[in-house]
């Protein structure tokens, strides 16, 4: 774990080093859990919700996109029940006076007692060569013991979330002897509740102003769209309204760099259905989506189901994917089933129908909705995290390199002039002009062109394009690939297309 640690200390200096994070208002000390992305984190960023983008609404013919309002009217929250229910449980140290959300002091128990069994299950792989039958029941005694424990631990959680039972929470924390990671005592307050809603008021004057909230998420935004997308799309269900936007959230534990911030950024989907065929498309997209990721090339094993026990209001399925971070497999997108009861609310609330009249069965009832729903940020940080490597070389020197999706990377191109005459510098320029329209390139003629390529590894630039004394005579250039480090020559007339096949 130490080295877990370690290396997401590193990560985050070099989001920051090499211009892709920095803390927000720096230069007056910053603020807590509020982040900036810089040249090269905003050109990432964008890619991210491009590509999603691309595969929910340009590859669908049924999706189509919408961009709400932060600002809503105030019912609607009380409609979605973030008014009346949208709380954090939290607990305070008496000694350390730091404050903690208790569900998150019980998760980080249960991670704890699953980091022991990852120890167990790598110290017998080790021995696997030298078998022992007894060390082996040893073993496998301890793991079977320890999950034992996780899973009556995470039973009685989830019950207890369930009941929104803040005495038993408590009650829990007491018996786990959880301390606090400040003070390490167990000198705790009672569980109380949270609301994690940003008021803010709107009006011209202070006396005659309303209160409405900063929107803690993007998907009533869609749900209060519903019947102005239906009408005036002509759409037919199934179908999908995707929408990409900021959210906030009071978040009184904000910690894990961008994991958890106060403003953050949402990609979410959401799936109209006939009811009672609500279960069928939760399925369909739980695979969908695991596709997506997939396809970034981060590895199956970077990622994982984890299926809800303690399902929302809202909810009849559950699952969120979970990705591997440096400190631990953590929930990156949620795809829920959220029945009717959203659009129920709302036409309940607004006392407008908010119905769909369904051409084949001559009927008109409220759809049902499957939800896919992926924080910009944590997508942003898994990415960050499974490309940076520390890598070292034969000649033992050692190379920080973004192995970043090709798709995804900030930089696609650096064009490196060998040196800074002979018309070098113009025929780089040239081949600028020729990959600009196309792709992000960018330009570099400072240093030996070894510190150029370190330059362009630390950023996640694919290819760099290097224009030599060679290319002077022949019109070739030499292509060098950041993953590989393999050069080989291409003319300058075929480049665009040799690159756009790799």
């Amino acid at each position: 774990m130490a080295n877990q640690e370690d290396l997401f200390k590193k990560i985050i200096s070099h989001a920051k080093e090499y211009g892709f994070i920095f803390p927000s208002s720096e230069i007056y000390d910053g603020l807590a859990a509020v982040y900036d992305y810089g040249q090269y984190g905003v050109e990432l960023k964008n890619n991210i919700k491009q590509y999603w983008w691309n595969s929910m609404v340009r590859y669908h013919e049924n999706i189509v996109g919408i961009d709400s309002a932060i600002f809503m009217h105030p019912t609607i929250w009380k409609a979605s029940g973030h008014v009346d229910a949208f709380n954090d449980p939290l607990i305070d140290n008496k000694d350390s006076k730091k404050r903690y959300r208790a569900d998150v002091l019980i998760e980080d128990y249960i991670q704890k007692i699953e980091d022991k069994i990852n120890k167990e299950v790598e110290k017998a792989s080790k021995r696997f060569d030298n078998f022992d039958e007894a060390m082996y029941r040893q073993t496998n005694g301890r793991v079977l013991e320890y999950q034992a424990k996780i899973d009556a631990v995470t039973a009685r959680f989830a019950e207890l979330m369930n009941n929104n039972d803040l005495v038993g929470l408590k009650a829990l924390i007491d018996e786990l002897e959880i301390v606090c990671p400040v003070s390490g005592s167990r000198n705790w307050t009672e569980v109380r509740q949270f609301n994690l809603m940003f008021a803010t008021r709107i009006g011209s004057v202070t006396e005659g102003a309303d209160t409405i909230y900063l929107r803690p998420e993007t998907a009533q935004g869609i749900f209060v769209n519903f019947l102005n997308v239906y009408k005036t799309g002509r759409m037919k269900l199934p179908f999908g309204i995707a929408q990409i936007g900021k959210a906030f959230r009071n978040e009184i534990v904000a910690r894990q760099f961008i994991f958890r911030m106060r403003e953050f950024e949402q990609m979410e989907m959401q799936f109209f259905v006939r009811p009672g065929e609500e279960l069928k498309w939760f399925a369909y997209w739980k695979e969908e989506r695991k596709k997506w990721h997939l396809s970034l090339g981060m590895g199956e094993s970077s990622y994982r189901f984890h299926d809800h026990e303690k399902l929302a209001h809202y909810a009849n399925a559950a699952t969120d994917i979970e990705f591997k971070f440096p400190f631990g497999f953590k929930e990156l997108e949620g795809i829920h089933s959220r029945t009717d009861y959203d659009l129920s609310q709302h036409e309940q609330y607004s006392g407008k129908k908010l119905r769909y009249f369904d051409p084949e069965t001559n009927e008109s009832y409220i759809p049902y909705v499957v939800e896919t729903s992926i924080g910009v940020d944590r997508m942003f940080l898994s990415v960050l995290s499974h490309g940076y490597e520390e890598q070292v070389l034969e000649d033992g020197s050692v190379r920080t390199v973004l192995h970043l999706p090709v798709v995804l990377a900030p930089i696609k191109v650096a064009v490196l002039p060998l040196v800074k005459k002979d018309g070098m510098p113009e025929k780089a320029r040239e081949i600028m002009e020729m990959l600009k329209p196309e792709m992000m390139c960018q330009y570099d003629e400072k240093d030996a062109i070894g510190r150029r390529y370190r330059r362009q590894d630390a950023i996640g630039t694919p290819y760099c394009i290097t224009v030599d004394n060679q290319t002077m005579e022949d019109q070739t250039v030499t292509i060098r690939e950041r993953d590989s480090m393999k050069q080989y020559r291409v003319p300058i007339a075929h480049l665009l297309h040799e690159i756009k096949l790799r």
